[in-house]
């Protein structure tokens, strides 16, 4: 059976995380020129809808090779649909959050396709509070893009272009000024931290964020822009042998790692090891718990830890279906201090509703020297589970829907939660089983308390997969 994987492009993925393909090939099959023009648009579309007639929209893109190139066609359309662009170049995906509602913008584009490879690129689409456009929402776009029900303008109403540089500069300023990231006892600590910028708009963020922290020992690993990822932009263990290394070799008290548009963070502990992206989340919050006592929401694919951390601190956790749009809308209906993914993404209100890996940072480092220990000995302050992460590949015959629906049937004994896939919760353990929003595959999370155990639930699901395939 033929797979996906043996073709050059992928048809394109659209969903709540944005609509992304790879580059080139023919329309719908690939992210091409026809598509992004279609896309936005419908996006203007959309936000004319409210009543805006002349919209000011922020676009941003991170470092990967076909940066420029879809940067200059939506740039383009936009101003042919009568919009007013602002362009702030080189970016991360939350400094453009944070831009739109800054500059009060009537809506975003950020260019990335996060962690996939380089011959990926993508559309993320942002409302006026700078944050992604729902499913009723991007719904209304598709259907819009597919009638090509859009209008394009005469030479006197065309949108205007400004370049505005210095954003991440501002946002990383903003990130200093938050009242529990402490500057001064950071600078104090003279921390040695190696940072991998995976080749991407992190290379350019990251390393300015430490400085302005204080941080004056830097060591740089990826943090050239070139859009030719040095290794899989994922921020995995599998994925950082080098990086981990570098940080032993060299002594530091700990790495840092980024995916390109600098929205996931994962740490690497003074001993080379990683601390493990799920605990990222897991730290901040226990920090943030210790100063303003209330709720926390991550996705369904995110450790427990932070429900038993949520619960010593006297506050509610809740679960969210994945991706970004839906943990904030539950962080909101709950009155969350600080949410996020278990993929590393921390999401604090106090600054924005948005993953942002320089939030991340600043709030680590604050919380670790604070405790006067090294990142290993911070990671004992917390419950300790064990994750393990697999896929399945799909192919066009692949009756997804299917499968799940014969899972849940398969453990209804057990506790089943049908809002995103199928998680199935056991006593000691959990399995999740999703379509995922930005790849043809299905993810198959597992966690136990011991290896061993999240390895042996991952492989009965992957085995009942294949069966039912």
């Amino acid at each position: 059976m033929r797979k996906f994987l043996k073709k050059k492009t992928m048809p394109l993925i659209k969903s709540i995380s944005g609509f992304r393909g790879t580059i080139g090939g023919k329309p719908d099959d690939g992210l091409t020129p026809i598509d992004i023009v279609k896309l936005t648009s419908s996006f203007i579309c959309l936000i004319r809808r409210s009543g805006v007639k002349r919209p000011r929209i922020v676009v941003g893109r991170d470092g990967r090779l076909s940066g420029t190139m879809v940067n200059q066609l939506v740039c383009g359309n936009l101003q042919a649909m009568g919009a007013d662009v602002i362009d702030i170049g080189l970016s991360t995906t939350p400094t453009t959050e944070i831009a739109v509602t800054e500059l009060k913008a009537d809506g975003g584009v950020i260019l990335t396709a996060s962690h996939n490879p380089k011959e990926w690129n993508a559309l993320k689409l942002l409302d006026n509070k700078g944050e992604f456009i729902d499913a009723a929402d991007g719904k209304w776009l598709l259907d819009k893009a597919a009638k090509d029900e859009y209008e394009f303008s005469p030479i006197d109403e065309i949108g205007s272009y400004t370049l505005a540089d210095g954003w991440m500069g501002r946002h990383a300023d903003m990130v200093c000024k938050l009242p529990l990231v402490k500057k001064e006892i950071i600078e104090k600590a003279n921390l040695k931290v190696v940072v991998d910028g995976v080749n991407s708009t992190g290379g350019i963020a990251i390393p300015m964020l430490l400085k302005k922290l204080g941080v004056r020992d830097v060591i740089e690993l990826n943090c050239e822009v070139t859009g030719k990822f040095a290794h899989n932009p994922e921020p995995l263990a599998v994925n950082l042998v080098e990086t981990c290394a570098k940080v032993k070799e060299c002594g530091a008290d700990l790495g840092i790692v980024v995916d390109p548009d600098v929205d996931r963070l994962a740490f690497i502990n003074e001993k080379g090891e990683m601390y493990g992206e799920e605990y990222t989340l897991v730290t901040v919050a226990s920090y943030i718990l210790e100063h303003k006592k209330g709720n926390t929401v991550s996705n369904l694919s995110s450790t427990r830890a932070l429900r038993d951390v949520t619960n010593a601190a006297g506050g509610q956790y809740s679960p969210a279906a994945v991706g970004e749009v839906n943990v904030v809308a539950k962080m909101k209906e709950v009155g969350a201090v600080i949410g996020g993914e278990g993929n590393g993404g921390v999401i604090y209100p106090e600054i924005h509703y948005g993953r942002d890996a320089l939030v991340g940072v600043g709030l680590f480092l604050t919380y670790l020297v604070e405790n006067k220990c090294t990142v290993s000995e911070l990671k004992k302050k917390f419950p300790i589970y064990f994750m393990s992460k697999n896929k399945i590949q799909l192919t066009p015959s692949t009756d997804v829907d299917g499968i799940l629906a014969k899972m849940a049937d398969k453990f209804k004994n057990e506790k089943v939660t049908t809002i995103d896939g199928v998680k199935i919760d056991f006593a000691d353990g959990w399995v999740h089983l999703r379509k995922s929003n930005t790849e043809p595959i299905i993810r198959v999370y597992s966690e136990g308390k011991s290896e061993a155990e999240a390895d042996r639930l991952a492989q009965m699901m992957l085995d009942e997969a294949r069966k039912m395939m």
